[in-house]
């Protein structure tokens, strides 16, 4: 779902069409007060939201949308004029911004790329969390011979370091791998390396 936030009731028909034509659902708010108020983040993948409005501005929005932790692709609407207030948002965080008059394909494509990195930024902070997850499920003997199996250790060499049976090295191997979804060393070494670039 789609928001739009201006006080353009034109600009909200014209808008919600354009989504329209393309199959993406949206809905309108008149303005910054009313979309804060219903406090409808749960269903909003992107909004679509106006610098000057009565009441509220634009960025005023966003800012409390922040301070709430709002994590939804955000695209600001501007005229010439505000370019250098549109500027900052980005700065800020905000993921593009559009003067008006705006072309039609624009700002449905704009749209929906900023849709598509929000649902992938959220899958992989979905991969991230279940990776945490399924590592705290790591025994602390489970974690040291995971720590010798990325070192490139052989399961001698672990149970030497380690001063344990090459068998309950064996078996610490098998519940790493298990635990963490990875076929090999190798393949355990991406995964933790990717989810550590990612933190």
């Amino acid at each position: 779902m789609i928001h739009i936030v201006d006080d353009d009731e034109g600009v909200r028909d014209a808008l919600a069409f354009l989504l329209g034509s393309r199959g993406i659902a949206s809905r309108s708010w008149a303005s910054g007060e009313a979309f804060l108020e219903a406090q409808p983040v749960e269903d909003c993948s992107c909004l679509i939201l106006d610098v000057r409005m009565a009441g509220l501005s634009g960025p005023e929005v966003f800012e409390r949308l922040r301070d709430m932790g709002f994590g939804a692709p955000v695209i600001f609407l501007t005229g010439h004029a505000d370019v250098p207030v549109a500027v900052r948002t980005l700065k800020a965080g905000a993921f593009d911004f559009l003067e008006k008059p705006f072309n039609d394909n624009q700002i449905v494509d704009l749209a929906c790329t900023a849709m598509a990195r929000h649902e992938a930024a959220r899958a992989e902070a979905a991969g991230r969390a279940a990776l945490a997850t399924r590592r705290a499920g790591l025994s602390s003997r489970e974690e040291e011979v995971m720590r010798l199996m990325l070192q490139g250790m052989l399961n001698k060499q672990i149970a030497a370091e380690l001063g344990i049976a090459m068998r309950t090295v064996e078996v610490h191997r098998g519940r790493v791998l298990a635990k963490l979804g990875a076929r090999n060393v190798a393949e355990l070494a991406l995964l933790l390396a990717g989810g550590e670039r990612s933190l």
